[in-house]
């Protein structure tokens, strides 16, 4: 996951991003976060990951502050990895995935999950960039600009 990035990239917020989350097993990792799981042994089993790529995955969510480990909160010796402060501000991120999955990588009629707000039992809208006078952001709209 940590990979070292060319000078193009050591600037590029997306380079460095990508550089963390970017791997398959670490956004489903974070994505299970957000579900409740917290114990490797659950990791394990909703992923159908072996316990060496998990490990190593788990270790490098936490070394980069997305999880931290605690103690359990059932009081046992077992050792839980919860989202932090950066974890958690991943959500839009994968709230951006998830609707961007369903839009384009399932059939009409096709069996899906979706994502539903727990106090309205409404399913989420759909995120979208909005500009400063709250329209809809088209990306013909923005630009890069690289700041010192």
């Amino acid at each position: 996951m940590s990979t070292q990035l060319n000078h193009d990239e050591e600037y590029c917020p997306i380079a460095r991003s990508v550089s963390v989350v970017g791997d398959r097993w670490a956004l489903l990792i974070v994505r299970d976060a957000f579900d409740g799981v917290c114990r490797f042994g659950d990791f394990q089993r909703n992923l159908s990951v072996s316990k060496n790529i998990l490990a190593d995955r788990l270790r490098k969510l936490v070394d980069a502050g997305i999880l931290q480990t605690q103690s359990a909160s059932d009081g046992t010796s077992y050792q839980e990895y919860v989202l932090t402060e950066a974890g958690l501000s991943l959500f839009p991120l994968l709230v951006a995935l998830r609707q961007w999955g369903e839009a384009h990588l399932f059939k009409r009629g096709e069996r899906h999950s979706v994502l539903i707000d727990a106090e309205t039992g409404k399913r989420v809208t759909y995120m979208a960039p909005l500009s400063a006078d709250g329209s809809y952001l088209h990306p013909a709209r923005t630009l890069v600009r690289k700041v010192k």
